[in-house]
């Protein structure tokens, strides 16, 4: 089942007090990204975000799922949790700010 865009929509809107959110879909999922850093995946109308340390510590009642078979395990958020702006605004920032910032991309010759 693919994830419905009102999903993400959800998600994506209740985040934006982090930065700027965006998201991308690739093969009937999205990534969602903060500030051009990915955060998180939505799969199958489900929301994982990227474990760090410090996410466990603010949401110490995650589930660990994989998004999709064959993934690495992910933090799954409660859908009851999805409402939360302050909340959802603070997992996404603390998360962010857990990650490696990406490596830039090479240029194609």
């Amino acid at each position: 089942m693919a994830t419905l865009q009102s999903t993400v929509d959800v998600i994506a809107e209740n985040m934006s007090g982090a930065g700027n959110i965006t998201s991308r879909k690739m093969f009937g999922e999205y990534a969602l990204y903060l500030d051009g850093k990915v955060i998180a995946f939505i799969c199958d109308d489900n929301f994982y975000i990227k474990p760090t340390e410090e996410g466990k510590k603010f949401y110490p009642d995650f589930e660990d799922a994989p998004p999709y078979p064959g993934a690495k395990m992910y933090m799954l958020i409660s859908e009851d949790t999805w409402e939360d702006r302050e909340f959802m605004t603070k997992l996404a920032i603390i998360t962010a700010n857990s990650l490696p910032t990406p490596k830039p991309k090479r240029k194609r010759t």
